[in-house]
């Protein structure tokens, strides 16, 4: 299924939402203004409220915040770390045996020589 990300939320196409639609709530989302989306989108603000009116419809909301919480019920839209975190735990539960994952190894120990002379052998600077 295609997507839209906006910001921190991504948005999936083809569930009850026109792709502008969806780009307008997903900033919407976000917490932007009409201007502030208006700016986002490259169009005008009367643009912008129209297609959240046209969202707002289409939720059957009444207020902004409504059409968001009822798009992320019906899984219309999702902020974007639990779509990083799903996919992290599926990476994890998939393959354990990848064969490019490094080896950890212990860190080999580093030791020092000391070497005890005679006075007569040590080397000496005269100016």
């Amino acid at each position: 299924m295609e997507t839209i990300t906006c910001g921190s939320w991504i948005g999936q196409l083809g569930k009850a939402l026109a792709p502008r639609e969806l780009e307008a709530l997903l900033w919407v989302a976000q917490g932007l203004t009409t201007k502030e989306i208006a700016r986002q989108m490259a169009v005008s603000p009367g643009t912008v409220a129209n297609r959240i009116e046209a969202a707002l419809f289409k939720l059957e909301a009444g207020r902004r915040i409504e059409a968001v919480t009822k798009a992320m019920r019906q899984q219309i839209i999702s902020p974007l770390c639990i779509m990083l975190a799903s996919l992290i735990a599926m990476h994890a539960v998939i393959d354990d045996s990848d064969p490019i994952r490094r080896d950890r190894r212990a860190p080999e120990r580093r030791t020092a020589q000391v070497r005890i002379v005679r006075k007569a052998e040590a080397f000496e600077y005269h100016a």
